[in-house]
């Protein structure tokens, strides 16, 4: 593969899937710097991607849309032009490779249709809903239990790639320092006190990964108290009265985290602190790449699957049903099986040995 060449990444939501892609695509364009690299990735993405220097282009797929418009009859025929319209566009592009990180249908579709001579994607095993049909390059992972950062940087053996999985870090652009900048002058932090970022919620589909919230309060009253610690509350749309029901049932002070815009800017808010406290969510990995230790609390979410680059430590208890992809359970007694404790003195193991 010459240094030149166009290259298509597929992964398209999720954003933490998208996150964890990134450090793939940061050792490609680090081994092929002159190459062009664009990448197809659904609405919630988009903006992140834009920010980053090694992508020098997105294309937005606009699945919502098209998923409404498909199961409308008055918008079926806008919907399949649009469809045809995409597809020879990309074709037009004339991209001589694609890599196929999401490994789904869809993902294998757009590859096929992009007509790309080489075609690089995950063997049978590795994929599913015959994706492995869609590509002419096919990747075995050595191992069948391994995280996603791990699984991605494993598809660059297709075009004969070995990097050696060091942690990038995230571009944030100027604009969103100076908001979070902003943000961080109007509080009062001593420079001693350890400042210690908790994202307690998740996305809406998947609540059934979120810690209790009295067990939140009591983990934050606690570094608050014991540790002299500054605890900033991070959230994301929909959580904002999660996070203010969390504050309210402290008995110490806390800090509401700015309403953030981007990605971006929750990665600048996350470069200031200690410690990221969180559950398995986009949020914990943006931390990981903004260098800083996190302590991860798992429930129903496998921990080597999931597991963060760099420095962690992971609270969880094996309850014998976990892990699990059970949205709808109710129960949730891999979660309620974590402790205050069990969260606080990992806290506390990782605050000693980094500060």
């Amino acid at each position: 593969m010459g240094n030149c060449k166009k290259i298509l990444i597929l992964r398209l939501g999720a954003v933490g899937d998208v996150i964890r892609t990134l450090p793939a695509v940061k050792a490609l364009k680090d081994c092929y710097p002159s190459s062009h690299i664009a990448w197809v990735v659904e609405e919630p993405s988009k903006a992140l991607l834009e920010s980053q220097p090694e992508i020098d282009e997105v294309i937005l797929f606009p699945r919502k849309k098209w998923t409404d418009g498909i199961r409308s009859a008055r918008r079926m025929w806008r919907t399949a032009v649009e469809v045809r319209g995409f597809v020879t566009d990309l074709r037009r592009r004339e991209f001589d490779t694609v890599l196929d990180f999401h490994g789904i249908l869809k993902s294998g579709l757009i590859s096929f249709f992009s007509g790309a001579p080489e075609r690089v994607g995950f063997d049978r095993r590795s994929s599913k809903e015959f994706n492995f049909l869609f590509s002419n390059v096919k990747v075995r992972l050595q191992d069948d239990k391994v995280s996603r950062n791990k699984r991605n940087l494993s598809l660059l053996g297709g075009i004969g790639l070995k990097p050696d999985g060091s942690r990038p870090s995230l571009h944030i652009p100027s604009k969103d320092r100076e908001y979070i900048e902003s943000f961080f002058k109007g509080l009062s932090i001593s420079p001693k006190s350890p400042l210690i970022a908790i994202h307690p919620g998740t996305s809406p589909k998947t609540s059934y990964k979120r810690w209790m919230p009295n067990q939140y309060s009591q983990v934050a009253d606690r570094l608050v108290r014991e540790l002299g610690a500054s605890i900033i509350f991070t959230w994301g749309p929909g959580e904002l009265k999660w996070v203010e029901d969390i504050q309210k049932e402290m008995k110490e002070a806390s800090i509401l985290g700015p309403k953030t815009e981007s990605l971006t800017q929750l990665g600048e808010v996350y470069r200031r602190c200690h410690l990221y406290l969180g559950g398995d969510t986009g949020p914990m990995h943006i931390a990981s790449f903004m260098g800083i230790p996190a302590v991860v609390i798992y429930g129903p979410t496998d921990p080597i699957v999931n597991e963060p680059l760099g420095q962690y430590r992971k609270v969880r208890k094996e309850v014998g049903c976990n892990p699990c992809r059970n949205r709808s359970c109710k129960e949730l007694t891999c979660l309620k099986a974590v402790t205050v404790d069990d969260v606080f003195m990992a806290i506390e193991e990782v605050l000693s040995a980094t500060i």
